[in-house]
C-alpha cells in the first residue's frame, strides 16, 4: 500500500463508526441478493469523505486514485471518487482530463452503487460528452451493469442543465422495460430535472409512454408538477 493511501485510509478509519455502518449496509442493501451485495462500509458520512478527499487531493496520483477505487471498502472508493472528479475538472484547465476521463470508463465497474454513479457521471462522462459523439452512454445503456445503466442515465444530467434534453429522452426510453428500479429512479430524475427547465418534453415523454412507464419512474418525473397534475397522471 502506498504511503499516502495508508494515510488516507487511516483518516478514514479515525471517524469511522460501527452503528453508523450497520445503517448504512442497510441503507444501501448490501444484503444477498440486495443490489449491493458485500459491500463493506465503515460508517464515515459524505461530508467527512469530502473533507478527507479536499485534504489530500492535491498529493494524489493516478496509481493512487486506483487503488482507492479498487478497495473493498465503499467510503474509500467513494473518497476515490471525489478525487478523481476534481482531477478531471483540474485537467480542464491544462487541457489534461481525457486521462482521468478514460480512468473513469476503465474503473466503471467500480462505480458500483448508487452514491458513487451520482456523485461522478454528469460531473466527468457528462461534461466530456458535451461536445462529443455521445455512443458511450448508449453502450452503457444496453449494458447488463445496472451501474453502467446507472451512468449513462445520470450523466445527462449535464446536458439537461444546459437544456440539452434529446438524449435523456432517447436513454428514459431505452429505460422503460428496465427491472430494476434504481434505474427506475435514474430516468424518473431526468424526467423530473427537464420538467424544471422545460415542462413540455417530460409531458410529451409521459403522455407517449404513460402505459409502460414503471410506476416509480413516473412518481419521479412528477415530483415538482402541481398537485392536481400529479394526480391527474398518477389516476391514469
Amino acid at each position: 500500500m502506498q504511503k499516502l493511501i495508508l494515510e488516507i485510509t487511516k483518516s478514514l478509519m479515525a471517524v469511522a463508526d460501527a452503528q453508523k455502518a450497520k445503517q448504512m449496509q442497510r441503507f444501501f442493501k448490501t444484503g444477498k441478493g440486495e443490489y449491493g451485495e458485500g459491500d463493506v462500509f465503515i460508517g464515515v458520512s459524505v461530508p467527512q469523505q469530502r473533507a478527507i478527499a479536499k485534504q489530500y487531493q492535491n498529493d494524489c496520483s493516478k496509481t493512487d486514485i486506483i487503488e482507492l477505487l479498487d478497495s473493498l471498502i465503499h467510503e474509500e472508493r467513494l473518497t476515490g471518487v471525489f478525487i478523481l472528479v476534481d482531477k478531471f475538472k483540474k485537467g480542464i484547465k491544462s487541457n489534461k482530463e481525457q486521462e482521468w476521463v478514460d480512468l473513469y470508463i476503465e474503473k466503471a465497474d467500480k462505480m458500483n452503487n448508487w452514491d458513487l454513479v451520482d456523485s461522478s457521471a454528469h460531473h466527468i462522462l457528462g461534461k466530456w460528452l458535451e461536445k462529443r459523439d455521445r455512443k458511450i452512454l448508449y453502450e452503457f445503456s444496453k449494458s447488463t451493469s445496472l451501474w453502467k445503466n446507472r451512468i449513462a442515465l445520470v450523466s445527462t444530467l449535464h446536458f439537461i442543465r444546459k437544456n440539452d434534453f434529446e438524449d435523456a429522452l432517447q436513454l428514459c426510453e431505452i429505460a422503460l422495460p428496465h427491472k430494476h428500479d434504481l434505474i427506475h429512479k435514474a430516468s424518473g430524475w431526468m424526467l423530473k430535472e427537464m420538467y424544471e427547465r422545460d415542462p413540455n418534453p417530460t409531458c410529451k415523454f409521459i403522455d407517449t409512454f404513460k402505459k409502460k412507464m414503471p410506476r416509480t419512474m413516473l412518481r419521479y418525473a412528477i415530483e415538482k408538477m402541481p398537485e392536481p397534475q400529479r394526480k391527474a397522471y398518477l389516476s391514469k
